[in-house]
């Protein structure tokens, strides 16, 4: 383990606002991987966002701006994208960052064993012009690439290869499972899953430094009245989330302090469209009941998402009608109501579909991933059972869900999506697309639904540059996506932040928690 010398340490200090210190902060979900291709969630992506940088990233208020690109330009006309790198960037082994560690990480991330290739189904080719420049071209005028890729880590390629990590292994990890060598603002120092994660600054750093950070811990607590007491009694600096039961109560304690905003991430239920049958029902064997779009639209009149909104989330949540917020780019005004709670509507369209009598199934659910996730899909098994749909739930930690949900074991799970581009693209491109692993469409559209008109309609909004055109297009797939009932969105999740009252801090909207923007006062 590599430790900052005298120098550099007071060269850091020197370097920082205010006086130096240590910040502990605590998250529900450890995230599940140091691989920055390996797994595209918020908990892995906001995290090693602090370790390693992309070509460009985004700032306090979501705008794209330069990273390890000082600036690019569209080629031609819309036949790709050109980014100028920064020179004299080192990777905090001090290794040079050039051309080739861009490209070997294209590669690496638009790989088959990557979870993130998905960002690159409109990429033909990458080539390399110089050292510090490079090209990606693209099958097809895409305006939107450059913001598509904010969360596209640059890997060092001699380090991977040394280490035996030239590709990401989501299922049973190697050396960048539990190591990182990026070119960010802090490196880890100690990983230890499930307990503890510490970063220091990275000395070599080529950006201006705004925090007054030494040492970064991150700790993992489930349980959200121990991470509360460890707010209230200083263990911890911050917390992520706040039981919203105890929003007001913290707000009246002048030693904390409660950040509040609205995620950009629409929590939603999940089918298994291309089942045969169910997976866990004892009634409608060799059935899948989900695969009628009644049956689908039951279940969206049968959860009463108004009262889930008052009672689990206490009036900090708004409803969703499709899979972007209306805070979204791309978000369909036309397509803006989502279906009323209607028990007995639901009913009717069971009887209408064949299941007059109801029938019972399995639903999957995260209990460490999103806000009260486990209670909310209490709340739904309840409301479901009033209309005859009777679901066993199975809630388990994140790091078994994902797993679960890719060997498709589930009649129906909870999903959040927050869109990394902020626009209705990204989750048209991986939840909505048919799954297809060659075009890198479609890597967490877990029950396969499929539809030949979004399909055709995706590449269309991708390189479509006049805004009212693409919105039409945008507006008929959104269409198609509720008539079809892909997924029941239900609402969007808030952010709710806990810190001590000393600390200053930037709370975006993806949810994305940035140790370069901490002040601890």
């Amino acid at each position: 383990m590599i430790r900052l010398t005298s120098a550099a340490a007071l060269a850091a200090l020197l370097a920082s606002p205010g006086v130096a210190e240590e910040f502990k902060f605590a998250v529900t979900t450890d995230p599940q991987t140091m691989d920055p291709h390996a797994v595209s969630s918020a908990p892995v992506l906001g995290f090693l966002n602090n370790v390693y940088e992309g070509l460009v990233r985004r700032g306090k208020d979501m705008s794209v701006e330069p990273a390890l690109a000082t600036a690019w330009e569209p080629i031609g006309d819309g036949e790709g994208w050109r980014f100028m790198l920064r020179e004299g960037v080192t990777f905090q082994d001090g290794a040079a960052f050039n051309a080739e560690d861009v490209l070997f990480s294209y590669e690496r991330a638009a790989s088959e064993s990557s979870d993130v290739r998905s960002w690159f189904a409109s990429i033909s080719e990458v080539k390399v012009v110089d050292d510090y420049t490079i090209d990606f071209m693209t099958s097809a005028p895409n305006p939107i690439f450059p913001g598509s890729i904010a969360n596209f880590m640059i890997m060092d390629s001699g380090w991977a290869e040394a280490n035996d990590t030239a590709r990401p292994d989501k299922e049973n990890g190697n050396y960048a499972t539990l190591n990182a060598n990026g070119t960010g603002a802090f490196r880890i120092t100690a990983r230890e899953p499930g307990l503890r994660t510490v970063l220091e600054p990275f000395e070599g750093w080529w950006g201006e430094v705004e925090h007054n950070i030494t040492r970064a811990e991150l700790t993992p607590i489930q349980n959200a009245a121990t991470a509360l007491a460890a707010l209230l009694s200083g263990d911890v600096d911050m917390i992520n989330p706040v039981p919203i039961q105890d929003v007001a109560r913290l707000a009246d304690n002048p030693d904390v302090q409660v950040i509040q905003g609205i995620e950009a991430r629409v929590i939603m239920l999940g089918f298994p469209h291309e089942a045969e049958a169910l997976k866990y029902s004892s009634d409608v064997e060799g059935k899948n009941p989900f695969a009628d779009a009644k049956v689908r639209q039951a279940v969206a009149h049968a959860v009463n998402v108004p009262a889930i909104l008052q009672t689990i989330m206490r009036g900090n949540a708004e409803p969703a009608s499709q899979l972007v917020s209306p805070a979204m780019s791309g978000f369909s005004e036309a397509r803006a109501d989502r279906p009323a709670y209607d028990p007995d509507q639901a009913r009717a369209l069971l009887a209408e579909a064949g299941y007059e009598a109801g029938f019972n199934f399995g639903l999957k659910c995260p209990n460490d991933r999103y806000l009260n996730d486990e209670a909310v899909c209490q709340a739904i098994t309840g409301m479901l059972a009033q209309v005859g749909i009777n679901a066993t739930l199975d809630a388990m930690p994140v790091s078994n869900y994902w797993p679960e949900l890719r060997a498709d074991n589930f009649d129906m799970y909870l999903l959040g999506w927050s869109p990394g581009t902020f626009d209705a693209e990204h989750p048209f491109r991986f939840l909505a697309a048919t799954p297809n692993s060659e075009k890198k469409l479609g890597s967490w559209n877990f029950g396969g639904f499929s539809n030949a008109r979004v399909d055709e309609l995706l590449p269309m909004i991708q390189s479509e540059i006049d805004a009212g055109k693409r919105q039409m297009m945008i507006d008929e797939t959104t269409q198609i996506l509720q008539d079809e009932v892909a997924y029941v969105p239900l609402y969007v999740q808030p952010l709710v932040w806990g810190a001590r009252s000393n600390i200053s801090l930037t709370q975006r909207p993806d949810n994305f928690f940035i140790l370069r923007w901490v002040t601890v006062n």
